[in-house]
């Protein structure tokens, strides 16, 4: 599986760039699942390093977080929220739906998580096989006599639908919108 991502088991190594500078990685690993909001977390950071005025977090590792949703000074706001949303997927959704997102078609840290999963299931076609699998179960719904389907070139067929309409990976297949 490409994009395999315990969202339960995301979780933050929070220092700062104060301590870092000064030779220290001291830190925790902070796990998202148990705040509630990116506010609740940031609370947290702060109560860890409390010991400075105005901490400038640093987030030096992570795991368990798709793309788009942290650097190393940054969380995206919806950090929460969309980790609750993957949760709530089976793998092969959650796979195909990150591929969907790390192909340029949306970013995760960006708008509201609901309208992106819309989108996605507007986009989303279904797991094959191939590439030609999929052209083959194209061709089984046409209404194509039998003796026609014998001659028919599945591999010439999936070329053309994957030049234009569609657009597949790790046997995922989407629309090309």
């Amino acid at each position: 599986m490409t994009h395999q991502i315990i969202t339960s088991e995301a979780r933050v190594y929070v220092g700062t760039y104060a301590k870092y500078n000064d030779g220290s990685i001291f830190g925790e690993w902070l796990t998202l699942s148990n705040y509630a909001d990116k506010d609740e977390f940031y609370d947290a950071c702060r109560e860890l390093h409390d010991d400075e005025e105005d901490p400038e977090f640093m987030f030096q590792d992570y795991e368990n977080i798709p793309n788009g949703l942290i650097g190393e000074s940054w969380i995206s706001d919806s950090i929460i929220e969309v980790l609750e949303a993957l949760e709530d997927m089976n793998e092969t959704r959650k796979e195909a739906f990150l591929i969907w997102c790390d192909n340029g078609h949306r970013k995760l840290s960006e708008g509201d998580i609901d309208d992106l999963i819309s989108d996605f299931d507007d986009d989303y076609i279904g797991e094959y096989k191939d590439e030609e699998d999929f052209a083959y179960e194209q061709v089984e719904q046409m209404d194509l006599p039998e003796f026609a389907k014998r001659y028919f070139d599945y591999e010439a067929y999936a070329r053309d639908l994957f030049s234009g309409d569609y657009w597949s990976d790790s046997g995922h297949v989407f629309y090309n919108s």
